[in-house]
């Protein structure tokens, strides 16, 4: 009886274009990473909250079906976005397109040539995150202000 074999080492082996067996280089994976250096984290979040703002519009798309479909449909929406999930939903996204925003014009300083020293990349960074909490908040209390 032969030992069953792991379906992963298919993957790790491969021929040469000559058709010589070869044994494929293994990636470092998650584990290797240090996730709380700003580089990793900052980079892990743009990727996070980009998909966070692209699921997001979803609910735009919502909105709006809800809005062209009836006073029924857009009733219903309107009261999943005023309820406790609702807001939090909105909220996460306020802060999602706060960060992928800031982060992003962090991006665009490195597309010119900038921010590439260590103590600078730190500052940016604490800044797109001081930035991101400031803005969100702000972003509430003035929603609140003026359409509460």
């Amino acid at each position: 009886m032969t030992t069953p074999h792991d379906a992963r080492e298919a993957l790790m082996t491969g021929r040469r274009s000559d058709g010589t067996a070869v044994r494929r280089p293994l990636s470092p994976h998650l584990q290797v990473y240090d996730m709380l250096q700003m580089s990793s984290l900052s980079s892990i979040l743009t990727r996070i909250t980009g998909v966070a703002w692209s699921a997001g519009t979803l609910l735009l798309v919502w909105w709006l079906v809800a809005a062209a479909a009836g006073e029924d449909a857009f009733a219903t929406v309107q009261w999943f976005m005023g309820s406790l999930l609702g807001l939090l939903v909105l909220f996460g996204m306020t802060v999602a397109a706060w960060y992928h925003t800031l982060a992003g014009l962090r991006h665009l300083l490195w597309d010119w040539g900038f921010g590439f020293e260590l103590p600078t990349m730190y500052s940016t960074g604490r800044a797109v995150f001081i930035g991101t909490a400031a803005l969100s908040v702000l972003t509430w209390i003035l929603a609140f202000i003026f359409w509460g």
